[in-house]
């Protein structure tokens, strides 16, 4: 990074912390050049690209893009080692990698009511949550969440997080059922490859592929508790209407049971293949891309990049329904599982930026990203440009179908949006409160007119059918956010050579139970709960502790 004078940075610290002064100073502040690390695999800017050069124009910065390629904590692992860190750090879900070998600085020594007002009214409702403290007991915040932090009631025009999906061709071609429960979900996916074994140019569909690389490896162990009625809570199912939260690890309880041999089911017909064991996040995306792959079980921003891929080809029909499965009665003592897969709004604690130790400008990033939560930022950051990439009349904010399109297209977004630092900064979302614009959303996917007045002709139909306006309907409302948060958020430093273990386990016997002969699968699943309830009595004890300590003292706060 550029170095640069100390009396232009407290210049422009104490401008940015003065919400009446414009973003462009009389005085050009001293150019700089922040690196930043994104921990997900992403694309560079194009170098036209006009969000970021209204960003060096008025705030005098740049930036050098860095986005993971390979395994993410080998390359944080390297960076700790070497200590050499960039300015900007988005640790993706290793974050906690970061904030335990000191690598990022506490941002509650630049944020304050004083002199960061904008992002302190932007934080202070959910302080409770997100401020937490260090060994000597002081007040700590490495990460502004980049989301969660919404304004107003909560919006849910589709699920961005964990579901069962399914392409919408195959529910068009089965006369758009209503399908609930696992058995209803496969029984489907193999009546359509019996009929439709390959796409349009002769390649081989795939029912149902389930990624299994490092962190990712939610999508092979998490759908258990989803299937039992509860939304995300990482590792353990929690029972909120237990005195003491009732915690426990579920992958190892005869519950989790019946899910995998129907995997192991479906192995044996051919719907799920051996690749899907040992492929990488990029091939699992390229797949995707590809059009070809039926059904997975994921969270719908992993694998964006494969839904942009698709709707740049104009292939609608490819992309997919969140669907909230459940266990059939028949799996669970007969018992009729009622589907939360949305969970209440929570902020997306140690995900997003922190600032590096190796930083020279704190103040300057922080001033940053005061600047960027006023409303002219966040409308061109989230719109664009008003007469170019939008509209407003009668106080609306509006798109033309060309111009919403454009916000799907990747190339686009490559030279008008700016998304790799978008995404990982502090950020408004939900509903605009105040002013001549209030009652329209920050996020123009959220915006009611363009939900549906400006989707493409196919998911129009295909809603149409459903007698849906979003693709939220799928799926139940938003249940009430538990006290504790949600339990995949808890940071398992204490116990974690036992919770790596309780990892490794999994990763080494869930796929083989999946494959195995069917006569050798009762055996098997009695060995791998037998291998694994060390470690999970272990991190089951450990999370119910801590969860049962992060409700109490949440209650108490906010009494």
């Amino acid at each position: 990074m550029k170095r640069f004078l100390a009396t232009a940075m407290a210049v422009s610290m104490l401008a940015a912390a003065i919400p009446a002064v414009p973003a462009m100073a009389e005085e050009a502040p001293e150019p700089i050049t922040l690196t930043v690390f994104r921990g997900d695999p992403g694309d560079q800017p194009a170098d036209d690209n006009k969000i970021y050069q209204k960003i060096k124009d008025e705030l005098g910065i740049s930036f050098e893009f860095e986005f993971l390629a390979g395994d993410l904590d080998e390359k944080l692992g390297m960076m700790i080692a070497g200590e050499d860190y960039p300015d900007l750090f988005d640790g993706g879900n290793s974050a906690d990698l970061l904030i335990q070998n000191g690598a990022l600085i506490n941002l509650l020594d630049y944020v304050s009511p004083e002199t960061t007002p904008r992002l302190w009214a932007h934080i202070e409702p959910q302080k409770a949550r997100i401020i937490t403290q260090d060994e000597d007991g002081n007040d700590v915040l490495y990460i502004i969440p980049n989301y969660g932090l919404a304004d107003g009631e909560q919006i849910v025009n589709r699920v961005n997080g964990p579901a069962f999906f399914i392409q919408k061709q195959v529910l068009a071609w089965a006369g758009y059922p209503q399908i609930h429960t696992l058995n209803e979900y496969f029984d489907l996916i193999e009546a359509f490859l019996a009929e439709n074994p390959t796409d349009e140019n002769g390649t081989p569909y795939v029912g149902f592929d389930i990624l299994c690389e490092d962190w990712r490896h939610f999508c092979l162990i998490n759908p258990v508790q989803h299937l039992m009625g509860r939304p995300n809570d990482g590792e353990v199912i929690v029972d909120v209407n237990s005195e003491d939260f009732h915690t426990e690890t579920f992958i190892d309880k005869p519950y989790a049971k019946p899910y995998y041999k129907k995997l192991n089911e479906e192995f044996q017909k051919g719907l799920i293949s051996k690749d899907t064991f040992v492929m990488n996040y990029d091939q699992y995306i390229a797949q995707l891309s590809s059009g070809i792959v039926l059904g997975m079980f994921d969270q719908t921003w992993d694998f964006d990049n494969a839904t942009y891929a698709l709707q740049d080809a104009n292939m609608y029909k490819n992309t997919y329904v969140a669907l909230g499965l459940v266990y059939d009665p028949e799996y669970v003592d007969g018992k009729e599982i009622e589907e939360h897969y949305v969970n209440g709004t929570l902020p997306n604690i140690n995900r997003g930026f922190g600032i590096s130790v190796n930083c020279e400008c704190p103040e300057r990033i922080v001033a940053m990203w005061e600047e960027l939560l006023s409303d002219e930022w966040q409308l061109l950051l989230n719109w664009g440009v008003e007469g170019e990439d939008y509209s407003i009349e009668d106080g609306r904010l509006t798109m033309t179908m060309e111009q919403y399109e454009n916000t799907l297209n990747n190339t686009w977004m490559l030279h008008n949006k700016a998304r790799a630092l978008f995404e990982s900064s502090p950020k408004k979302q939900g509903y605009i409160m105040e002013g001549d614009l209030a009652g329209n959303c920050w996020e123009v996917g959220n915006q009611p007119e363009i939900v549906f007045g400006n989707m493409n002709e196919y998911d129009k139909e295909f809603l149409s059918a459903y007698g849906y306006q979003k693709f939220a309907d799928f799926v139940n409302p938003p249940i009430e956010l538990a006290p504790y948060g949600e339990a995949w958020q808890i940071d398992y430093t204490p116990v974690d050579v036992d919770h790596q273990d309780f990892l490794d386990i999994q990763d080494k016997y869930l796929p083989e139970l999946i494959m195995t002969d069917p006569d050798n699968f009762d055996a098997l699943w009695d060995e791998f709960v037998e291998k694994i309830t060390p470690s999970a009595t272990v991190f089951s004890e450990f999370m119910q502790e801590q969860v049962y300590t992060k409700a109490m003292q949440l209650l108490e706060a906010e009494d």
